[in-house]
This record gives structure tokens, sequence and C-alpha cells, in this order.
């Protein structure tokens, strides 16, 4: 009985609809008023920046992750590719957004309120979904 609770658990968490990560500050603003959650802004080259790579999969990309941010946060990626030419106006908001907020490297997450106010930072930490989590949860509730 164990094992089925567990394999239905398991196949509920994969089946999940995975969190969506915003592109533009409007959109996402909006989007933790309506939810009351805090934004996580992924500052990021998601093409060339090899700590974005690992980061993106061995936290964002897990179930773990994806768990933790549909209960907790709003998700922003702030990209600057090398491969990939963003639009106009996303790549002005993108460069206006990593001066407002000092982005001196990648990748930098910035945990802000819904009206922009900063509320903490992260960057990479290695061991996994596990203490990149704890560490989250621990500038949330801080913040709180």
């Amino acid at each position: 009985m164990l094992r089925l609770l567990a394999a239905l658990a398991l196949a509920s968490a994969l089946c999940a609809a995975d969190p969506t990560w915003e592109t533009g500050w409007t959109e996402t603003s909006a989007a933790a008023k309506i939810a009351e959650k805090p934004i996580l802004a992924d500052f990021t080259g998601s093409d060339w920046c090899g700590w974005c790579i690992r980061l993106k999969k061995e936290v964002f990309d897990t179930p773990e992750f994806k768990a933790w941010a549909d209960k907790r946060v709003v998700l922003l990626e702030v990209d600057f590719p090398n491969g990939k030419k963003l639009p106009d106006e996303l790549a002005k908001e993108n460069e206006a957004l990593m001066n407002k907020y000092g982005i001196q490297g990648f990748p930098t997450i910035v945990f802000l309120n819904a009206e922009g106010k900063e509320l903490g930072r992260l960057g990479y930490q290695k061991g996994g979904p596990k203490p990149w989590i704890a560490a989250a949860d621990a500038i949330l509730d801080k913040a709180k």
C-alpha cells in the first residue's frame, strides 16, 4: 500500500504543470500581485554562461525546484543571450533591469516584491536543489 501511495505521489509530481518563466516585467509584476507571491528574477546568459547553464540543469530543471517555485514564487527570466536575438523591447527592458539592480555577473538571482523592491540575492550553489531551495527559503522567510 505504501509503495502504491509513493508511486501515485511521484506520478502526480511529475505530471504537474511546470511553472512558467515570464520574460516581461509588467506581466510578471501583475502575476505576482494576483498570486500574492514574490518574484524570482533570474539574470542569466542562458546560452553562454557556464554557471547559468549549471544552475538551470542542477536546480531549475528539477522536479523539487518546480514544485517549490509553484508554491513560493513567480518566475522571471532576465536573459542576455549571445546565440539568439531577443525582441528589441525585451532586450531594452532586460538592460534596464540589470542597471536598476546593479547586476555585475551571471547568474544572479534577485528576489523582489511585486513593486520591484529587492528582498535578497542568490547565485549558483553546488549541491543541487535542496541547499539552493533552503537558501532561497531563508531569504523569503526573512523578508516576510
